[in-house]
């Protein structure tokens, strides 16, 4: 399936969704990805936060592929960890006019594990 990413407050309830899907809690997770269970939660919390990196290391551990696409074409994450045969194909969306795209620069926070 997949799940096309507009804002980043939409990360939040994807990547809890995967990490219930794969039936884990957030303690179990974090103890595969090798930090604490409250370190974990927030994480969770403010994913738009973390960096790509840790993103990446959780969505390994809950076997999800994530596939970017140019501006004006859904970003998308996909998974497939229940039928192992089917491949996820990337969805693209008409372009967006330039009036209704907003560019903002990313915050740098420090990341704290």
């Amino acid at each position: 399936m997949l799940y096309p990413i507009k804002t980043l407050s939409q990360l939040r309830p994807i990547l809890q969704g995967f990490r219930k899907e794969a039936g884990l809690t957030q303690a179990a997770l974090a103890e595969r990805l090798g930090m604490s269970q409250q370190n974990y939660a927030k994480l969770e919390a403010n994913p738009a936060s973390v960096s790509m990196e840790r993103l990446h290391a959780v969505f390994s551990v809950l076997n999800v592929e994530m596939a970017l696409s140019q501006a004006g074409t859904a970003v998308t994450v996909t998974t497939s960890p229940a039928v192992p045969t089917r491949k996820p194909t990337l969805k693209t969306t008409t372009k967006e006019p330039q009036s209704l795209r907003r560019v903002t620069s990313p915050a740098i926070k420090k990341e704290v594990w």
